[in-house]
């Protein structure tokens, strides 16, 4: 072996030196011997004081390592020899101490070169229907906030902005023609707006470098606007506003190909006025955010500190105004201010966005590749919901340029995708994967277990956040993407509505089987929730011959509607069956002037003293042993015939005898100084909590509670 090592030319260590291998850097070097121009060798410590004189330098240069892979004591080759460290020194130091080398030269070997720059991760927040896809859209020249269910956006997406499309649409905004770029182009995310899809916001500005905040100039900060900046305050991420929509200013005229600063020059006074007073207005309620905001041309400090000024750029997705001057502003303060953090490193960053099954590929995974490589065929390891998954890549799929990804496009693919960019794998038993956590590469074993042990901890603390808890008795939930079936679970948990079972995908015969075994337990949660999935047809007709109900719906609001409506009818039914069991509690008091007839039936004026009176309420009296009257079968009110008669009402009354029981005599029986109360019963006052609690006030239970101890009820 070591004769094949000297034909190859490969310098071999001497007696009690330690041999190297090429390959990449795992950590900094030692110091190595330096040759001056004669040939003769420097000493290491000569070396060290010239490196320390020249270390500033290197830092300001940059420069990259030597591709060198030291590996550690003991580490042993795949032919079975074993490999040490290298810690090479010159002869004059072999018996002294090893120097290293300066911590600043230590720094400059460990960077790499700041022009190569990465795509930054764009992230585009706001409140539902502000124009957040509008802009892409315009961006894009697409059209696909018109193909979304409703016009609103569901579910994340990501669109890859070439630095050629950059130049061509931001050639208009001032000093932009002056200004080098160096980034490949922009990574931008768009999130729902809609209150249901906090999940979704959340994922995507906790993995963006900067974000665009769109704010409606017309309505200025909304609920999921104030959401969405909380959100970016907190991780301290760095954005702009997007102040959309200034083509609804009256009388604004179009200038889509000019600065947009000049277009508004270019206003009449009465446009330009109400552009200075709205956009003053967002001022301050930002600042009621205690967030300091300003035109970005008159931002007098946009170093995105603590008490920094955040930029507003006028824009309008619908006329193109300023969109060149976003995208200028976002490059600009990328490559001044965001070089260090967007220099491209081999270390993998790649976080999973959503959990998508497609016709002919299968259950797929869309995820963003921040920094790194991916390879056909590499390892990966990803969270699911019972445990880590470990399974291979056999596709990386990426939409063409200018192309949302999560709209239906021709994909093309590769063997291999460097960040940052938003791509589709496919792979194997992808089913139960969780979104939101990362992706890691393990391609041997020892490195499955270390990734392994590190996706099981990120997914204890992802599932102890997320706070879902199944139930025995609920509704089944079935959604196209976790993102969606997340955005489900959290309106049934704060709608307090349980669920027993959830699923990703279209709803086929078992889903309908799972859903129907509530039919021996609460029959109102036989339902299956099927959001933006298809239902296959041998699921529907098996539903129909079950009774299981399957609402399906592509808008997520619309879905909580139709359930909410069945819940409706399905309560006023269970009212309609259960009216006569319910017995509201009553205190009535009898009118001497008014008693038309004295028994059978019992024709009386009274006065509702305390509770609600209604048609079929049995009445006794308290005071002669608790004697009943009768049922009360009509009230009238001048003539006119009532259901019920509230509290401080005078009516008229008639009261007739139990069937089976002896008509009873006023003056008799009892007397018109008597108060007569309904009489209630352990039932009515269970079918009251159950279908009447919300037709009852706090007086009429806590009536229900007196007449409760006066009967003795347990």
């Amino acid at each position: 072996m070591l004769e094949d090592l000297k034909a190859r030319g490969i310098p071999l260590p001497g007696a009690g030196e330690k041999a190297t291998r090429s390959g990449k850097n795992f950590g900094p070097k030692k110091a190595q011997p330096a040759t001056t121009p004669d040939g003769t060798e420097k000493s290491v410590d000569e070396t060290a004081a010239a490196e320390d004189d020249g270390a500033k330098s290197e830092v300001s240069e940059e420069s990259i390592p030597d591709d060198w892979d030291q590996v550690s004591d003991g580490e042993v080759e795949a032919d079975g020899s074993q490999l040490v460290t290298p810690k090479p020194v010159s002869k004059a130091a072999a018996a002294g101490p090893v120097i290293e080398l300066p911590s600043e030269a230590k720094e400059a070997a460990n960077v790499q070169k700041l022009d190569t720059l990465r795509s930054p991760v764009v992230c585009v927040l706001g409140h539902v229907d502000t124009g957040k896809t509008k802009i892409l859209d315009k961006i894009r020249r697409t059209n696909v906030q018109d193909m979304e269910a409703g016009g609103i956006t569901q579910q994340i997406g990501a669109t890859m902005i070439p630095a050629d499309a950059i130049r061509t649409q931001c050639s208009m905004a001032m000093g932009f023609l002056d200004m080098k770029l160096r980034l490949p182009g922009l990574l931008i995310i768009d999130t729902p707006g809609h209150e249901s899809f906090s999940n979704l916001r959340s994922r995507g500005s906790s993995l963006c470098d900067i974000a665009i905040l769109v704010v409606d100039i017309m309505h200025g900060l909304e609920p999921q606007t104030i959401e969405s900046l909380n959100m970016l305050k907190k991780r301290r991420t760095p954005f702009v506003v997007a102040l959309n929509k200034i083509d609804r200013l009256f009388g604004w005229k179009a200038m889509p190909k000019a600065d947009v600063m000049d277009a508004i020059a270019s206003q009449t006074a009465n446009t330009k006025q109400e552009f200075r007073d709205r956009s003053q207005k967002i001022i301050v309620e930002f600042a009621e955010q205690g967030t300091n905001a300003a035109l970005f041309r008159e931002n007098p400090d946009e170093t995105f500190g603590d008490e920094s000024f955040i930029s507003m750029v006028p824009t309008s997705a619908v006329s193109g105004d300023g969109m060149g001057n976003l995208m200028a502003y976002l490059v600009d303060v990328s490559q001044r201010m965001l070089t260090k953090r967007l220099t491209f490193t081999k270390d993998l960053s790649c976080t999973v966005l959503e959990v998508k099954e497609l016709t002919g590929l299968g259950t797929t995974i869309d995820v963003i590749l921040t920094n790194g490589t991916l390879h056909e065929g590499d390892t990966i390891v990803v969270a699911g919901f019972e445990g880590p998954i470990v399974t291979q890549i056999k596709g990386l799929l990426m939409p063409q340029p200018l192309r949302e990804m999560r709209v239906k496009n021709p994909y093309e693919k590769y063997k291999k995708v460097d960040g940052a960019q938003g791509i589709k794998i496919l792979a194997k038993d992808l089913e139960s994967c969780l979104a939101g956590l990362p992706l890691l590469v393990a391609n041997t074993p020892d490195e499955q277990e270390r990734c392994k042990e590190a996706t099981e901890l990120e997914l204890a603390a992802a599932l102890k956040s997320m706070n879902y808890q199944r139930e025995d008795r609920g509704v089944y939930v079935q959604a196209s993407t976790l993102g969606s079936l997340e955005a489900l679970l959290e309106f049934l948990r704060t709608s307090k509505i349980p669920y027993s079972g959830v699923n990703i995908g279209p709803v086929h015969k078992k889903d309908v089987r799972n859903a129907s075994t509530m039919l021996e337990h609460e029959t109102q949660y036989a339902v299956i929730l099927a959001f933006d999935v298809k239902v296959e047809r041998e699921a529907q007709q098996l539903a129909d011959e079950l009774g299981v109900r399957i609402f399906a719906a592509d808008i997520i609001y619309h879905l909580f509607d139709r359930f909410t409506a069945y819940q409706d009818e399905l309560k006023a039914q269970r009212r309609e069956e259960n009216k006569h069991l319910a017995i509201f509690p009553c205190k009535l008091k009898i009118l001497p002037q008014f008693v038309f007839n004295s028994r059978d039936p019992i024709v009386v004026g009274v006065v509702v003293e305390a509770g609600i009176l209604k048609v079929g309420t049995p009445l006794c009296v308290p005071t002669k042993e608790f004697v009943d009257i009768g049922v009360v079968s009509s009230i009238e009110l001048n003539h006119k015939p009532l259901e019920m008669a509230k509290k401080g009402q005078e009516v008229c009354i008639k009261i007739e005898p139990d069937p089976g029981s002896a008509p009873k005599l006023l003056g008799r029986h009892f007397e018109i100084e008597d108060v007569m109360v309904s009489r209630i019963s352990r039932a009515s006052i269970d079918c009251c909590k159950d279908y009447f609690r919300d037709d009852l006030g706090k007086p009429e239970w806590q009536l229900m509670v007196e007449l409760k101890k006066a009967f003795s009820i347990f």
